[in-house]
């Protein structure tokens, strides 16, 4: 993949990510606001911390995503964008152009899901 379809792609996912981690501690701040002024009962409290716990764990995933953001540009930089992170294979096109964000190819992912780490 050239180096200015990467920037694209991965600008796009910065642009997207940061919108809706903006969007999700926006509300975290509305539910903190209203859970401050809840009066009734305890079920409605119970769903307001829920609500507040989902929102919190959302944010959480998009930090993770801003962070995978930041490491696609990095690998940018250094010219190693598109190669995997794990054995420097390098990642087809269609792969970068469905998520730009990715690490490693599908099979070394699929291994890092299912055992946790980078030895598979």
């Amino acid at each position: 993949m050239n180096e200015r379809r990467a920037r694209e792609l991965v600008a796009r996912e910065r642009t997207r990510v940061e919108a809706l981690l903006a969007e999700q501690v926006g509300e975290i701040r509305a539910d903190g606001s209203l859970q401050r002024q809840q009066t009734g009962e305890y079920e409605d409290a119970a769903s307001a911390l829920d609500s507040e716990s989902v929102s919190v764990a959302l944010a959480a995933d998009l930090r993770e995503q801003l962070a995978a953001v930041g490491r696609a540009e990095e690998r940018i930089a250094q010219g190693s964008y598109g190669r995997s992170i794990e054995s420097g294979l390098s990642i087809p096109d269609e792969r970068l152009e469905a998520e730009p964000l990715a690490e490693r190819t599908i099979e070394e992912q699929r291994g890092y899901e299912t055992h946790g780490s980078r030895r598979f």
